[in-house]
């Protein structure tokens, strides 16, 4: 199972309409998934929900931050130039840092995320985003795998061997290689995880959805003008080429 070049390629805009989609689900569904996950808990009638639910809010904030955290160690290897470029780059094999434990640490940090920014959702918008977003992530380091493997051969199947797909091994899996991490380009590419994750953090507090999109809106604001700026030097670093 791997995704097709379209859908690597324009993976920001399908990740983007998955959301778009799920949160719109709360037309038909009502119910917020976290509502529902609260009345299960505690009961229907029970003066706990409230701190039920930001408890909820909490460990899904603890969720979206871990996933933060996993996708900047990689990011600090892989660097996020690549990481948010739309061509698949093939021709490094990175087997440091987080790629020790797992071939593909930023979509296991995303799919563990995507569980936290789920919860946001009515309950039909939970599932439907926890399985449509697994789903691509999976096509998705499955493309990577085979191109992986098509440019590296049998030094990237070796690593294959050695070091899970998706779901990590406590203990590293191949020796450090001795790269060095650049973690502060990983934290600015990453920021817009970083916001995402102190917008959960004020929701689990003040249960205001207004303050909740409000910094949404700012982070979405940020990403999409850190990818105008990407592809501009990306243009710009070709025409010099």
């Amino acid at each position: 199972m791997k995704a097709t070049q379209f859908e690597f390629r324009y993976r920001a805009l399908l990740i983007g309409l998955i959301y778009g989609a799920g949160y719109w689900l709360y037309a038909a569904d009502h119910v917020s998934a976290i509502a529902a996950l609260s009345r299960w808990i505690v009961g229907a009638n029970s003066p706990q929900q409230i701190i039920t639910a930001k408890l909820i809010v909490a460990f899904a904030t603890a969720l979206v931050a871990f996933g933060a955290f996993v996708r900047t160690w990689g990011a600090a290897y892989l660097q996020s130039s690549v990481v948010h470029d739309a061509k698949l780059h093939s021709a490094e094999l990175v087997a440091d840092g987080p790629y020790r434990h797992v071939r593909h640490p930023l979509y296991f940090g995303s799919i563990v995320a995507n569980i936290g920014f789920a919860l946001m959702a009515s309950r039909t918008g939970f599932f439907f985003i926890l399985v449509l977003m697994t789903l691509l992530y999976l096509r998705l380091a499955g493309r990577e795998d085979k191109e992986l493997e098509a440019s590296q051969g049998e030094r990237y199947r070796e690593f294959a061997r050695r070091v899970p797909r998706l779901w990590p091994s406590l203990k590293p899996r191949v020796p450090a290689t001795g790269a060095k991490p650049r973690w502060g380009q990983a934290f600015g590419g990453e920021a817009f995880m970083w916001a995402f994750t102190a917008a959960l953090a004020v929701f689990a507090i003040s249960l205001s959805l207004k303050l909740l999109w409000c910094v949404i809106g700012a982070a979405v604001v940020f990403l999409f003008a850190e990818t105008i700026v990407h592809n501009r030097r990306r243009k710009k670093e070709a025409a010099a080429a």
